[in-house]
């Protein structure tokens, strides 16, 4: 009998990870996040559907401490990809997001599932608390098939990490004020400040043994990639183990902590590591994602449906957008940014894992709530399956319309060539796509972190599964003139890219791509005008050279109604301090402007100065970018 239950439970995990794999799969093949399918698949094959799937197989006391591990690796993988020199991207935003944000988040959610659904005030924080959580678990799924800017990426990022760790642990404390009368107004801060302290203290020494173990013992040179991503696995669940024994949902803090501090400590084989903990981490979501939704009993969801809509209604449509809005005042993201963000904000996996291990204890007869627990499954799991529905399933959708994706480049040619300018277009934010058919130079490619499409990029199918319809600029950059000729053609026949540009390894041949229309690029002629550029204006030439790195030059159509009608003279002032306008574009021509040209709708302005200077006048000039 043991036997035949053992085989049972093998099948089901077995299952579940099959599907994970199939759901990745679809969600590459339809651009639409891996959560929108393994919800999906749990809710068709658990208990609700099919009844293939019933998690409680697993027993409570298993399945608990199966989804606490799972919800340690995943927060851990999100952390250690959280680069803190990439927060000053928008470092005001993320800040508010996981301060001011998550406070309108909590408040805002708790009056309305207090009034909505009649319920207590503490059960209603509990809700409220639990729904302040986006997470990795949601967030990275969208941004994988989302390539938005920077700044946008790292707010939405440090916000789920961060109110992941501090959701969980306010919940917590809400929890044991409901089971504990008792408590006082000031023990609420005491008991958060001391699992938070727990959690920090642990996740800091974790990290510090993790990464003096990675640079200073001799880990078997053989061996020494997969020891060191077994190392930081293992750290992760320690750490996460061992702030939990200490006290409740601690051990989420501990691994967050110890994530960000090994991902910008600079440790060895951290590509090996960051490849490794992706694989694992999409074990695991898959396991505790499937297992969630297979859980859900659509009697206690659909009990007061239309006041449980009315708080989705809110916290999606009312309260995401005041706190994003509130958050990015005075920070430089567009307003179509700031409406993405407002509607790319599904919650994720710790409000599914607390909730559920919430109402088993308190469905038990030693707290009685009964109806509490009804109450708090009911709606975070609404929430969850409506915006994850809606806004993980349509958030690529939702980018387009709003135009927030970056301009889309697709580079035929993974050389040496294809790479420089791939690094400078991600530099800026770009969305860059490299075709490559080589497979060594394909992997190489991959390797150093591009996002790469397998193929020939003589072949128009190729080009279309790669997005030539939707790019901006399609750029024939092999190491073959007529390989490069026949790309430039498909791309202006097949597709309508704003621009065409190609390399001509020959300087014989830029008559032929001229002749089509496509600018030309000639690495004999580049290097001879670079020579000159150093001979003749030697000062110039090297600035030119640190391009992208402190100085930048760049091109930009005015489209803000500000500088609509102003004067050089008047503009200037206003100008962020180190940048300037050299040049204008206007009707095919192109001049330095006088203190007195007015600029007008459409021309093109050619920033000079410090990088970060440019970037801003950038957007000044034309929110949309």
């Amino acid at each position: 009998m043991a036997g035949e239950e053992a085989a049972a439970l093998i099948a089901v995990v077995a299952g579940i990870i099959g599907i994970g794999v199939v759901a990745q799969v679809l969600s590459d093949r339809f651009r639409i996040p891996s959560i929108v399918f393994l919800i999906a698949a749990g809710i068709l094959l658990g208990p609700e559907g099919a009844n293939l799937l019933n998690p409680q197989e697993f027993g409570t006391t298993a399945l608990t401490a199966i989804v606490g591990l799972s919800v340690a690796i995943i927060v851990f993988e999100g952390a250690f990809h959280l680069r803190l020199d990439e927060i000053r991207e928008a470092p005001q935003t993320a800040f508010r997001l996981v301060t001011v944000g998550a406070l309108i988040a909590l408040v805002g959610t708790s009056v309305a599932v207090h009034f909505l659904l009649g319920v207590g005030w503490l059960v209603a924080f509990l809700v409220g608390s639990l729904l302040v959580a986006t997470g990795p678990t949601v967030i990275a799924p969208i941004l994988d098939v989302v390539p938005v800017r920077d700044r946008v990426g790292v707010a939405l990022d440090t916000e789920g990490i961060v109110n992941d760790v501090t959701a969980a642990i306010t919940a917590v404390v809400m929890f044991n004020i409901i089971t504990s009368p008792a408590t006082g107004p000031s023990a609420i801060v005491i008991d958060f400040v001391r699992r938070f302290s727990y959690g920090l203290f642990v996740g800091v020494v974790v990290a510090a043994v993790v990464y003096y173990a990675l640079q200073y013992i001799d880990l078997s040179p053989g061996n020494a990639p997969r020891n060191a991503r077994l190392l930081v696995l293992a750290g992760a669940l320690v750490a996460y183990a061992a702030a939990n024994y200490l006290a409740s949902e601690a051990g989420v803090a501990a691994v967050a902590v110890a994530g960000v501090l090994l991902g910008n400590a600079d440790v060895p084989y951290e590509e090996d590591i960051a490849a490794f903990k992706g694989d694992v981490t999409l074990v695991v979501l898959s396991f505790v994602f499937i297992t969630l939704a297979a859980l859900l009993d659509f009697g206690v969801v659909l009990d007061l449906l239309f006041p449980k809509l009315a708080v989705v209604a809110i916290v999606a449509l009312v309260l995401r957008p005041l706190l994003v809005f509130v958050s990015s005042v005075g920070d430089r993201f567009t307003r179509e940014e700031k409406l993405f963000m407002s509607f790319v904000g599904p919650r994720g996996i710790i409000p599914a894992s607390v909730a559920t291990l919430f109402a088993i204890e308190l469905r038990s007869e030693a707290v009685g709530m009964p109806e509490a627990a009804d109450v708090l499954v009911g709606t975070v799991f609404l929430t969850i399956l409506l915006t994850v529905l809606f806004e993980a399933g349509l958030a690529r959708q939702i980018a387009e319309k709003l135009n927030v994706i970056p301009m889309r480049v697709i580079i035929v040619g993974g050389g040496s060539v294809g790479r420089e300018l791939a690094t400078r277009l991600e530099d800026r934010g770009e969305n860059v796509v490299i075709v490559e058919k080589n497979q060594e130079v394909l992997e190489s490619v991959r390797d150093s972190g591009f996002t790469v499409h397998a193929g020939d990029g003589t072949d128009t199918e190729v080009l279309q599964s790669a997005g030539a319809d939707n790019a901006k600029i399609i750029v024939a950059a092999t190491g073959d003139d007529d390989a490069n000729l026949l790309i430039s053609q498909l791309s202006q026949s097949k597709f309508s890219p704003d621009r065409v540009i190609a390399r001509t390894n020959n300087p014989e041949n830029v008559d032929a791509f001229e002749e089509l229309g496509v600018r030309t690029i000639s690495p004999a002629m580049a290097t001879a005008q670079a020579m000159d550029d150093y001979i003749e204006r030697p000062t110039l030439a090297g600035w030119m050279q640190g391009i992208g790195e402190t100085g930048d030059v760049q091109e930009i159509e005015v489209t803000a109604d500000p500088l609509i009608g102003q004067s050089i003279r008047e503009i200037g002032p206003e100008l962020p301090e180190g940048c300037l306008i050299g040049l204008v574009y206007r009707d095919g021509e192109t001049f330095v402007p006088e203190a007195d040209f007015t600029l007008e709708r459409g021309d093109r302005v050619t920033f000079i100065g410090r990088k970060d200077a440019v970037r801003e006048a950038m957007t000044w000039a034309h929110p949309e970018e």
